[in-house]
This record gives C-alpha cells, sequence and structure tokens, in this order.
C-alpha cells in the first residue's frame, strides 16, 4: 500500500484512538468467499470446509494485559482466569451463539511462579465449562509484561444476531447486571475490599450467557456484550445501525450495593450502572410489541438521529471504557 493513503492520520495509536486504529485497519481487509460477517461485531462469522457445504462459525478474540485489565494484588490467578474467559465467551453469546472451543495464549515473564500459570488455566477451565467449551491449546512466550490472549470459536442453532439491525421503534432491553463491576473497580482503587459483592463482581463476572441464544430466538434485532459501558456499547449498536437510542433512567436497575459503594465513595450511582463495563452484560434491540423473553428488562428505545441520549438528553464526558 501506498504511504500517501496514511498522510492524513494521526502518527500514533495513541493520537488516532482505539476505535480510528480500528477503522484504519479494517479498512485494509477484504474478506473472501467464507466469510460471511467480518469485522465490526462481537465476532466474525465464517464458513469452514468450503462451499455452501460447510460449516458456519463464529470466531472471537482478545487480549489482557496485567496493569490495564487485571492486577494479580487484586485478583487470585483462578479469578483472572474466570474474568479473561469470560470477556471472550459473552462476544459469541452477543451473536446469539454459544461458545464451543477455546485456545489460549500466555506471553509472560520467566519468574512468573509456575501454580499462577496452572491456576489461571483452572479459571479459564472452570468458565469455560459454564457453556460447555473446551481449551483445546495455545501458546507461551516470554515477555516483560504478563499477557493472556484468547480466541474462541462457536456456533449458533439460530439466527445470528450483528450490531447493525436495529430499527426506530424497536425496544432496547439489557440482560444481566450493570455497573456491579465497576462499583467493585472503584472499591478496589480507593483501597477497599467491600462491599464483597461488587468487588466479586469485579474479579469474576457474570455474563448471561443464555440470554444470548435465547434473544436471538425470539427475534432480536440488534446485540452486543457490554464490555466498555452501556453508553459507549449502544452507541455502537447506533452507529452500525444509523439510528439513535434513548435511554430511560428510571428503568435502570440500580441495586442496593451500588447505592452503597455511591455513598460511600461520592459517586452516583446511576453513573456505574450508564458507564461501567466490564460485567458483560446483554444489550439487545427487538421490534415493536414484542414480547421480551424472561431475564430481559426494557430500559430505551430506538429513534432515529444517531447517537445515545438519557430521558433525551446527551450524555456529557466519555461514555465509557477508552483504551487511548
Amino acid at each position: 500500500m501506498s504511504g500517501s493513503r496514511h498522510e492524513d492520520l494521526p502518527d500514533s495509536v495513541g493520537a488516532i484512538g482505539e476505535r480510528g486504529l480500528i477503522e484504519a485497519v479494517t479498512a485494509l481487509l477484504s474478506g473472501g468467499p467464507d466469510v460471511l460477517l467480518g469485522p465490526g461485531d462481537d465476532a466474525a462469522l465464517v464458513r469452514v470446509g468450503g462451499g455452501a457445504d460447510g460449516r458456519e462459525v463464529l470466531v472471537s478474540t482478545d487480549m489482557a494485559v496485567e496493569g490495564r485489565h487485571f492486577r494479580r494484588d487484586w485478583s487470585t490467578a483462578e479469578d483472572v482466569g474466570h474474568r479473561i474467559a469470560a470477556a471472550n465467551l459473552s462476544d459469541v453469546a452477543a451473536m446469539g451463539g454459544t461458545a464451543t472451543t477455546v485456545v489460549v495464549a500466555i506471553a509472560a515473564p520467566g519468574d512468573l511462579p509456575t501454580r499462577w500459570a496452572l491456576d489461571l488455566t483452572q479459571g479459564m477451565l472452570a468458565e469455560s465449562q459454564l457453556v460447555g467449551a473446551s481449551i483445546v491449546g495455545g501458546d507461551v512466550v516470554e515477555s516483560d509484561r504478563l499477557t493472556v490472549a484468547v480466541t474462541v470459536l462457536g456456533a449458533c442453532a439460530g439466527p445470528v444476531v450483528g450490531r447493525g439491525g436495529a430499527e426506530p421503534g424497536d425496544v432496547v432491553a439489557v440482560a444481566g447486571r450493570l455497573g456491579w463491576a465497576a462499583a467493585g473497580l472503584a472499591v478496589l482503587s480507593r483501597g477497599f475490599r467491600s462491599p464483597r459483592a461488587v468487588v466479586d463482581a469485579h474479579r469474576r463476572p457474570e455474563p448471561p450467557y443464555a440470554q444470548g441464544p435465547v434473544a436471538a430466538a425470539a427475534g432480536a434485532t440488534a446485540m452486543i456484550d457490554v464490555s466498555d459501558g452501556l453508553l459507549a456499547d449502544l452507541g455502537h449498536l447506533a452507529a452500525a445501525g444509523s439510528v439513535g437510542i434513548d435511554l430511560t433512567s428510571s428503568s435502570l436497575e440500580v441495586a442496593e450495593p451500588l447505592l452503597a459503594v455511591g455513598a460511600a465513595l461520592g459517586v452516583d450511582p446511576l453513573e456505574l450502572v450508564l458507564r461501567g463495563g466490564d460485567d458483560h452484560a446483554l444489550a439487545a434491540t427487538f421490534p415493536p410489541g414484542a414480547d421480551l423473553p424472561a431475564g430481559w428488562r426494557q430500559v430505551g428505545l430506538v429513534a432515529g438521529g444517531e447517537g445515545v441520549t438519557v430521558d433525551g438528553a446527551a450524555p456529557g464526558g466519555a461514555l465509557g471504557h477508552r483504551h487511548y
């Protein structure tokens, strides 16, 4: 590729940002005939085996870096394993699928205790078993910084649900907890270890894996894993569907442990719900008048326009986690 095509881009990934870098990289990619759904969703959909008789497989990959995504002084190795696996398994659920196979690569310093690596694996195994997935191999390399990369393969028994199908009039709904992991992070960052419920939620999130296929079977028009925050991730749905989304704050559940954290730390617990990530809840849109499946609750509506609003007003500040 000619360098002239990059002249207008910022000269560092920090300057271009995560979203800008993703867009620049994916612009270089071209899918072949067996790429049924390429970049832009929680997982890609590819055909394996070639031709119309090939099997459709969901593929997603993610990395976790010590100091950025986890801390060994806050979490046990098993906690970290659960947390890393959950982030990837949830991506497949967000497509309406179920994970079947996991591959893990670990970059670790030479002085990492062997027991820690084995306990990490036990945590990933236990989390994968919740959905019936198997860890089948991976890679180990030496590195100055501990990093774990996970690739998940999965399949859909029914329709695949991407991010781009929301239409004005659709109902916006969520399944799973919101704000709990963010509350746990806030507590740990202040040097505390309670309320225990939110600290545990940060260490070991509880994604509603089964609700992905349930939503797909119920006719969900778009769906996403809430990893960076409800506002940020619904913003991805809005952009993918060229629609606007308006949340109703009174419909959002603010659980008692979040109220306790808000009071203790002087933060608005609703902000934890709106902007906190890492619970790996699912957010989806459903056709107007559809009966929401059990486990899903309405929190807003899809409208014309663009972006995400709360009670009709645009939220200020960062909408959720930013990688740069």
